[in-house]
This record gives structure tokens, C-alpha cells and sequence, in this order.
């Protein structure tokens, strides 16, 4: 018992050390080169960050997705069932969405980019362990259930960890843009984790399914291992000034305000008192509503309901991605035109894929269906990135992780739960359908009522949002 006791003190000991001093944001004693000098300086030291949220947030969806691209697998050499895969998806998708908020308030007023490296690694650690387990042919489901929930755990503040360190790096009227190019990495990681699992799996372990976790939990580790020392979280720690005063722009009010209060005080005041953080989540629920009911459900509807091929049902995912890359990178630099009106620019979004959805629910060739899902990706992947960006002009950079996760735990347990079990309830032929709001919704063609009525209500929300961000803006830059 004395023993037991011991281990745990120091480990918290060691923990609080960790927490302190390797996650703690430095800052040195200012070295008063100037704005000018540190202007000239800027982009050399900013692309060494971007590059580590760029690559970091890369490798987590090459552990992530590698999981749906081995399934057929692990159905054939494991014997798992279609119903247990569904399970553990869930609890990756369940543990993501809270640790979104939990880990996001540990991450806040830490160094992001080097928490979220370690974060990915742990992550990498946990797929390594899945991979090894199955190669030795010891993998309950159970077990698998829980180390990939841990993963997905791990991996939940990524995307606000990697928003919080480019937000530090630039400005109101700069930022947008660079986020839109950040936004590509998980697009391509989605994209490629099934190609590099499998080639991982097939030249190194004989075709065994375990490969498809040991190979990509292998980069991963590697690349959160040089995330950790390779670049700076803020000017600050440069003994730079802030990037607001490199770029001659006013520091927000929200950032001052905070510097002399609590992590818990800053929470309150900026996040749960924040009527604009709320809105910002509920919107997204219903961006996501749109995004996923598409990404989810387009090869099956393809198929099912206009009987197109296996081969060009997973097509139409390739189509819709590719419009999101290109979207990401439009509507961020857009809204840096307009001064940071993210708000608007997600509503002309929005109405612009009210128009759009109609070629997806009208076409009836391949060449129709992929032409309207390269526009619906994108469209919709304009709000789905400019609420996480609208989030950060609304809160101090001492709590956009949390603010942030927030808005992801919304998406991922209310957006997500309409997304994947409402339209399923829909368009099953063989159930009975789904009643809203009195109204019974039964087959595919029912399913893009719900695609309005989120369109809808998102448009209704942003516009509120909107009024908020304009008059920011005009105290900000008059």
C-alpha cells in the first residue's frame, strides 16, 4: 500500500512538472528587434508552426480513417462483425466529441502545437497497440473498443490546438486564409489513409490486417515526435511582440481583458456567458447535419436509389472532398477580403448549396451527381470551417480550444446523431420512416427535407451571429 501510494505522488508530481514546464508557453525577455526587423522575420517562423499543425493534424486522420479502410478485413481475417465495427466507430466518435470540450480546456493557455504533437502521439501509441494485437491474434473486440475510443480521445483537440497556434501567429484580416490551407491536411489524410494503411500492411506484413494500424501509428509517432521541438507556438516566445503589433492591427479587447484573469474566470466570462459561442455551436450542429448527411450517405443513395455502380457510388466521395479543398482555401481567403466577416460569407454558402443540393436530388447520371457534389463540398465546407474561425474573433486565445471543442461536441453528438441515425431511420426501406414535427419522412427523397430545414436554420442562426461579428469589426477597425 505504501508502494501504491508513493507511485501515485510522484506521478502527480510529475504530471503538475509536465503541465508547467514542457507544455507551458515561454515567454523570454523581449528582444526589442522592432516591428519592422520581425515583419521581415515573420513568414520564416510562422511556416515552421503551420507546418507542424499542417503535418500533425495530417497524421492524426491517417490514424483514424485507417480504420473504415480495413474493415473488410478485419471481417475476413478476424471475424468481426459489421455490428461491433459500428460499435467501436461510435465510441471513437463519442469520445471525440467530449474530449473535445474536456481536452480543450486543458489544452487553453498551453503551447499548442507542441500538446497536440504528444496528443498524436499518444494516439499513434494506442493504434500501435490495436496493430500488434492483432497480429498476435488477441484482439477482443472489447479491448479494441476501448483503445480506440482512447484515440479518439486523444486526437479531439487537434483541430482547435492547431487553430489556437495559427491564430497566435497572425491577424483579424490575415488568418482566414491560412486556416482555409490548414483545412486541406485533413482532406488529404482522410484521402490517403486507406492507400497508405494497406500499402503499409501488404510491403511489410505480408497483407495482415494488423499493418494497417502498426504502419500509419508508426509515422504518427514519428512526426508528433518532431512536432515537439520544431518550430514556435507564438511570437511571444520569440521574445517577439504580438502579431497584432507586428501587423499594426488593434489587439482585441477579449485578449487584454483576459490577460489578468483565471483560466477558470476566462471560461465563464468568454465561453458559457458568451451568447455568441452558443450560437456558433448550434449553428454548426446544423452545418454539420448537411455535411455529413451528404459524405455519409452519398455512395449508398448513388446506389440504392439511382443504381449506380459500387465503383462510381465511392466516386462521388472522391468528387465531394476535392470541392472541400478547394472551398476551404476560397471562402477563408473571402473572408479575409471582408475583414473577417465570417459569418456572411458562411450564408452566402449556405444559400448558394440551397440551389446547388437540387442537382444532387434531381441528377440522375454520374457525371450530374459528381458535378453537384464538388460543388456541395465546396460550399459547405465554408461554414463548416469559417464557425471554428468566427469562434476565435469572440474569445481570447486563452480559451479558443475550449470554445472551439465546444462547438465540436455539439456537431458531433446532436449533428452527428441526426446525420448518421436519423437519416438512416429515413431512408431504410425497411423501417418505418422518422416523424418531425408531425410529419412522417420515409425514403430517400425525404432526406433533403432535412437538408433544408438544417440549411435553413443554420442561415436564421449566422444571420444573429452576423450582427455580432459587425459590430466587433467596426470597433475594431474604426
Amino acid at each position: 500500500m505504501r508502494y501504491n501510494g508513493t507511485v501515485i505522488i510522484l506521478f502527480i508530481i510529475g504530471r503538475q512538472f509536465v503541465l508547467k514546464h514542457f507544455f507551458a508557453l515561454k515567454r523570454p525577455t523581449p528582444l526589442g528587434l522592432g516591428v519592422t526587423k520581425e515583419r521581415q522575420l515573420w513568414f520564416k517562423e510562422f511556416i515552421k508552426a503551420f507546418m507542424v499543425v499542417f503535418l500533425v493534424y495530417f497524421c492524426m486522420y491517417l490514424i483514424r480513417n485507417n480504420l473504415s479502410a480495413a474493415q473488410p478485413l478485419l471481417v475476413q481475417q478476424n471475424g468481426i462483425s459489421t455490428t461491433a465495427l459500428g460499435w467501436i466507430g461510435y465510441g471513437f466518435s463519442l469520445a471525440y466529441g467530449i474530449g473535445k470540450t474536456v481536452l480543450g480546456y486543458v489544452v487553453d493557455g498551453k503551447n499548442t502545437k507542441r500538446f497536440m504533437s504528444f496528443l498524436l502521439m499518444l494516439g499513434a501509441l494506442m493504434t500501435l497497440i490495436i496493430g500488434i494485437l492483432f497480429l498476435m491474434d488477441k484482439a477482443p473486440v472489447g479491448l479494441i473498443l476501448v483503445l480506440w475510443s482512447l484515440n479518439g480521445l486523444f486526437q479531439s483537440p487537434g483541430g482547435s490546438a492547431s487553430l489556437s497556434t495559427i491564430s497566435r501567429w497572425t491577424t483579424t484580416t490575415s488568418r482566414g486564409k491560412y486556416i482555409g490551407i490548414w483545412n486541406i491536411s485533413h482532406e488529404l489524410g482522410g484521402a490517403v489513409a486507406g492507400i497508405i494503411a494497406l500499402w503499409g500492411a501488404n510491403h511489410l506484413f505480408a497483407g495482415h490486417v494488423g499493418g494497417m494500424f502498426i504502419f500509419p501509428a508508426i509515422i504518427g509517432l514519428l512526426v508528433g515526435c518532431w512536432g515537439l521541438f520544431f518550430g514556435a507556438d507564438d511570437p511571444k516566445e520569440l521574445g517577439w511582440d504580438a502579431s497584432e503589433v507586428i501587423f499594426d492591427e488593434k489587439i482585441p479587447e477579449a485578449d487584454l481583458a483576459a490577460s489578468t484573469m483565471s483560466k477558470w474566470t476566462i471560461f465563464k466570462t468568454f465561453v458559457m456567458k458568451s451568447p455568441w459561442v452558443w450560437l456558433l455551436c448550434i449553428a454548426n450542429v446544423f452545418v454539420y447535419v448537411v455535411r455529413i448527411g451528404i459524405v455519409n450517405w452519398a455512395p449508398l443513395y448513388t446506389v440504392q436509389q439511382l443504381h449506380f455502380t459500387i465503383a462510381q457510388g465511392a466516386n462521388t466521395l472522391l468528387l465531394f472532398q476535392l470541392g472541400g479543398i478547394l472551398g476551404s482555401v476560397v471562402w477563408g481567403w473571402f473572408s479575409d477580403v471582408l475583414k473577417g466577416r465570417r459569418a456572411v460569407v458562411s450564408i452566402i454558402c449556405l444559400i448558394l448549396t440551397a440551389f446547388v443540393v437540387l442537382g444532387y436530388r434531381y441528377g440522375t447520371t454520374p457525371l450530374m451527381i459528381n458535378t453537384a457534389l464538388f460543388g456541395l463540398g465546396m460550399l459547405i465546407y465554408g461554414p463548416q470551417l469559417l464557425i471554428g474561425v468566427s469562434v476565435i474573433s469572440f474569445v481570447p486565445k486563452t480559451a479558443l480550444n475550449v470554445s472551439d471543442g465546444l462547438t465540436g461536441t455539439f456537431a458531433y453528438i446532436f449533428g452527428d446523431l441526426m446525420a448518421q441515425v436519423g437519416f438512416a431511420a429515413i431512408a431504410d426501406p425497411k423501417k418505418n420512416g422518422l416523424m418531425i414535427f408531425g410529419h412522417l419522412l420515409h425514403g430517400w427523397q425525404d432526406t433533403f427535407i432535412v437538408f433544408y430545414i438544417a440549411v435553413i436554420l443554420s442561415i436564421l442562426v449566422l444571420a444573429i451571429v452576423a450582427i455580432g461579428e459587425e459590430k466587433r469589426i467596426k470597433a475594431q477597425f474604426d
